[in-house]
């Protein structure tokens, strides 16, 4: 694959990014920007805002192509999703994105019930060819969006950041393609952002295996079935127990692709005071 196709790859990623069940607990929002770099070359930024709540999450991102990438195409994106928190447990309801690069547009929108796709609309459609895996309806249940799969709650009572918050298996669609991600507990680091959090991350490894909408023989997807150095580093969303990417790295032949938080400011939310129980002054 040439270098201008990995960076339009690193580039479409950096905008979803900016993209499992257990207990989402209590309500907190974060904000944070993201930088892109490939081989230490600046390529993108974006913005990444969630809120949870004791019944509902929100999440939206947006990014562009900055740096060299802009040598190569004049991308720019969104995407988001909304679900309830049920149980303790986040449950997709809708996912949208919108990538635009070269006057071409991407768009996906797709609606959820249960883990199971009711309703997709992804233009333009995926091209036609004889050794891509089809997508069946069996690949459209059992999943959450991109979006959803980036925010990773943690079971238990514990510490959240412990080991114990890569063992997860992601089942994602994203409108084209089924995949499925193993994450796999590597090791702990600190970090600090120019703005916001510091403190424990954990890194986990995430083991890439696509189920539908692929091509096998693409080195592109091969590379990455085989590849077992990207890193994903997680931090807690204040006043829950959900954890979300910091950063994310993953070798290229041309050097390593790199998202990272540069501002991750997160805070607890107050909870609202029941009607029944609201005390007048």
């Amino acid at each position: 694959m040439q270098v201008s196709g990995w960076l339009r790859h690193l580039g479409s990623g950096a905008l979803l990014a900016l993209a499992a069940a257990g207990p989402a607990d209590a309500q907190g929002r974060l904000e944070a920007r993201y930088a892109a770099s490939l081989a230490g070359i600046p390529v993108g930024s974006g913005v990444w805002v969630i809120e949870i709540t004791d019944t509902e999450y929100m999440a939206a991102a947006s990014g562009r192509a900055s740096g060299m990438l802009k040598l190569f195409t004049s991308g720019h994106g969104s995407s988001g999703a909304r679900g309830s928190v049920s149980q303790g447990r986040l449950v997709p309801k809708s996912y949208a994105s919108t990538i635009t690069a070269d006057r071409e547009t991407d768009e996906v929108r797709m609606a959820l019930n249960a883990g199971t796709v009711k309703d997709l609309v992804a233009e333009p459609p995926l091209s036609p060819s004889p050794d891509r895996v089809p997508v069946t309806e069996a690949h459209r249940k059992g999943v959450v969006d991109p979006m959803t799969a980036a925010l990773m709650p943690v079971a238990g009572t514990g510490d959240p950041l412990s080991p114990d918050a890569c063992k997860r298996k992601l089942s994602v669609f994203d409108g084209r393609q089924r995949t499925d991600i193993e994450l796999v507990y590597k090791r702990m680091e600190q970090v600090k952002a120019q703005k916001g959090y510091a403190g424990p991350v954990v890194v986990c490894t995430p083991l890439y295996q696509p189920v539908a909408g692929h091509r096998p023989n693409r080195a592109a997807i091969q590379y990455l079935m085989k590849t077992r150095e990207m890193e994903i580093w997680l931090a807690p969303i204040a006043g829950t127990r959900v954890l979300v990417p910091f950063r994310f790295s993953v070798p290229t032949p041309f050097g390593s692709g790199v998202l990272q938080a540069t501002q991750f400011v997160t805070a607890a939310q107050a909870k609202p005071i029941p009607a029944a129980t609201a005390k007048t002054q």
